[in-house]
């Protein structure tokens, strides 16, 4: 490949870990919600090193829409239970990480997605894309070929229907597709929750297959949608730039949020002010 992302370059000095199904420990707890990966570069370490072991594993990126809905949708609850690996997606998230344990900093699925693919194109694992619409999917494919110097397999592209529920038949259909595919990691966007419903859903049905949330990575990807300046992203206000460019189907969402991290922040100063009770023997 002529030019690299800087984490994938890293990656090429690292030992792969060896693949276990161990659980990774929790590095931190945010809402309840572990974060158990500490940073981009140890995740698609992690990625690889799984993916080249076929296993099974779901990669969550928990972010504060995320709490919002794990409050009231258990099928989302059960598959974030199973979660293998998990970043803290989002400057509020990472920050309340960060104050438990000062490693953890932010890792999004759409800054994951180009050193990622471009490990897996180094390490030849095939790669499938589900989700979001069939012009996307094939424009961002289009794309992922000329970051790899098409070096990287895509083993199989497919956009499910509007009315696709994680747990159907038609998800079934599409676990079976992916799995003659031969794909090792599957990167899927389908915007949460039904995107980590699906990944751990196919999990339980037996695909040995890297499920990879990412939200609108591949959107980005194909342009279209547009992504925060750089500047945005790295001031922590991603969520300003996209309210400001789509306010009628975010509003809502966003406040949300805010009532969200209000409850958190005043939970880690009781937790760090206040008298805890003692445990009892």
């Amino acid at each position: 490949m002529q030019q690299k992302n800087t984490a994938a370059l890293a990656l090429a000095d690292l030992e792969l870990p060896n693949a276990t199904q161990e659980p990774i420990p929790a590095l931190a707890y945010v809402g309840g919600w572990p974060i158990n990966t500490a940073d981009m570069q140890t995740a698609i370490s992690r990625i690889i090193g799984r993916a080249k072991a076929r296993e099974a594993f779901t990669v969550f990126t928990l972010n504060l829409d995320h709490l919002v809905k794990l409050r009231s949708d258990e099928p989302f609850r059960r598959a974030y239970r199973k979660a293998d690996i998990v970043t803290a997606d989002g400057a509020p998230v990472a920050w309340l990480a960060r104050l438990q344990d000062q490693s953890v900093v932010r890792a999004t699925g759409s800054d994951m997605l180009l050193p990622m693919l471009d490990a897996a194109a180094d390490a030849r694992l095939p790669v499938f894309l589900f989700g979001s619409t069939e012009e996307v999917l094939t424009k961002a494919a289009h794309e992922i070929g000329n970051v790899t110097d098409g070096l990287l397999k895509i083993a199989g592209v497919l956009s499910p229907s509007r009315s696709f529920d994680p747990e159907g038949p038609e998800a079934d259909r599409a676990i079976e597709t992916i799995k003659r595919s031969g794909a090792r990691i599957c990167i899927v966007a389908l915007g949460a929750p039904k995107q980590e419903i699906f990944a751990e859903h196919a999990r339980a049905r037996g695909l040995r297959c890297g499920m990879i949330c990412s939200g609108a990575s591949l959107d980005f990807l194909a342009g279209a949608q547009i992504r925060a300046p750089g500047l945005f992203r790295k001031l922590g206000l991603e969520w300003l730039w996209r309210l400001a460019t789509n306010p009628r189907r975010l509003a809502k969402r966003y406040a949300e949020c805010a009532i969200t991290l209000a409850r958190l922040l005043i939970a880690e100063v009781a937790r760090r002010h206040l008298p805890q009770p003692e445990s009892r023997a």
